[in-house]
């Protein structure tokens, strides 16, 4: 019978690769991210990019989903540590808010610069990593968010007929979009000051 099982240090290899992709397509984006540059940020070479994927476009859709659930699950996590028990609901969205907003400078910041390149090339992109970007992240968060703003609403302290829709308002009121540039990402009392606007927004428009 033949042994096909792969070397020793394959698993390695493929993680080097999806790192070196994500790396390359954040910065550079899909289009103009090429196999080659791909196998020299991730030390290996062309010929063992093709033993683990078929072309750059399943790369791609492994780095979208790879990267995407990771975020994902640390989304949902900080939903479900900051919003399981309420104890002061402003001061509980406002911490919540800036927890949310510091994922944006931590290690998964890559994959936020992956998504603004996303945005900008939007028609180059394949359709199928388009979905499953969005089922895996986006969607799923908005979810998450939703239910919990749905249990609070049920205790009493909120007023929401569409939990789903307002999950999308607390989302924008406490994006980064909000701040003047993204430099202000780095400033403590910016950030503060810009979540804690959006949470009074947000509650005025949803408190009882």
């Amino acid at each position: 019978m033949t042994d096909t099982k792969k070397p020793v240090g394959q698993p390695d290899k493929r993680r080097a690769i999806v790192a070196g992709a994500l790396t390359l397509f954040a910065r550079d984006g899909y289009t103009r991210a090429g196999l080659d540059a791909i196998a020299a940020e991730a030390g290996v070479s062309n010929r063992t990019i093709y033993n683990h994927f078929t072309d750059k476009t399943e790369l791609f859709q492994t780095v979208i989903q790879e990267s995407t659930q990771r975020v994902a699950d640390t989304m949902v996590d900080i939903i479900d540590r900051h919003l399981g028990k309420i104890v002061d609901l402003e001061a509980d969205l406002v911490d919540f808010g800036l927890v949310w907003i510091g994922v944006l400078t931590s290690d998964l910041a890559p994959h936020f610069a992956l998504i603004r390149q996303i945005n900008a090339e939007m028609e180059h992109i394949p359709p199928a990593a388009l979905t499953l970007w969005q089922e895996t992240g986006p969607d799923r968060t908005r979810r998450e968010l939703a239910e919990r703003l749905r249990r609070i609403a049920e205790h009493g302290d909120l007023a929401i007929d569409d939990p789903a829709r307002a999950a999308g308002h607390l989302m924008l009121l406490i994006s980064a979009d909000n701040l003047t540039d993204r430099a202000a990402l780095h400033d403590e009392d910016a950030v503060r000051a810009m979540v804690a606007a959006g949470v009074h927004t947000f509650l005025y428009g949803y408190k009882h």
